[in-house]
């Protein structure tokens, strides 16, 4: 009897059972508003930024210390390249003109001549004005070269607080 009942819910021995595969939904993501979204996002950044466009380097803020006057200065500018440029070397105040070679060679003797040509007009204060990101160990190049002529004082150029 056994038997029997299986013959009738499963049917003869040959046919062979077959599962039906759920009906699978299409899934569709819209992005349109996550666009709308992003570019109203970069619009707003793009009109709430400001350009500042006056400021040549970004040097750190003074806590204390007396000037020098930069009409009697030699003024040597250190500008940030890069993680792993070497800094771009100025001998005017601010990113003017071409930067000196690459070479620290070269740029010590070009640093050490027109330190001595400042001495030699009466230019005894170099104010030396690098960036905040640069390392220290090229500042701490460049004012060893400076050092090679004597009678000079060096300034480290920082902005003023208000």
């Amino acid at each position: 009897m056994s038997t029997d009942v299986w013959t009738r819910v499963v049917g003869e021995e040959s046919e062979a059972i077959v599962f039906r595969r759920p009906r699978q939904e299409s899934v569709d993501f819209d992005i349109t508003p996550m666009i709308d979204v992003t570019f109203l996002l970069l619009i707003f950044f793009l009109v709430a930024s400001s350009m500042d466009v006056g400021r040549a380097l970004e040097l750190p803020p003074a806590r204390h210390g007396k000037g020098a006057s930069p009409a009697q200065a030699t003024i040597i500018t250190v500008a940030y390249q890069g993680d792993n440029a070497s800094p771009a070397v100025y001998l005017a105040d601010g990113k003017v003109g071409t930067p000196l070679p690459d070479d620290p060679q070269q740029q010590r003797e070009q640093i050490v001549a027109a330190v001595r040509e400042g001495v030699l007009s009466g230019k005894r204060d170099v104010i030396v004005k690098a960036e905040r990101k640069l390392r220290h160990k090229d500042v701490a190049r460049i004012l060893e070269d400076i050092g090679e002529v004597q009678g000079v004082r060096i300034y480290i150029g920082v902005l003023e607080k208000d």
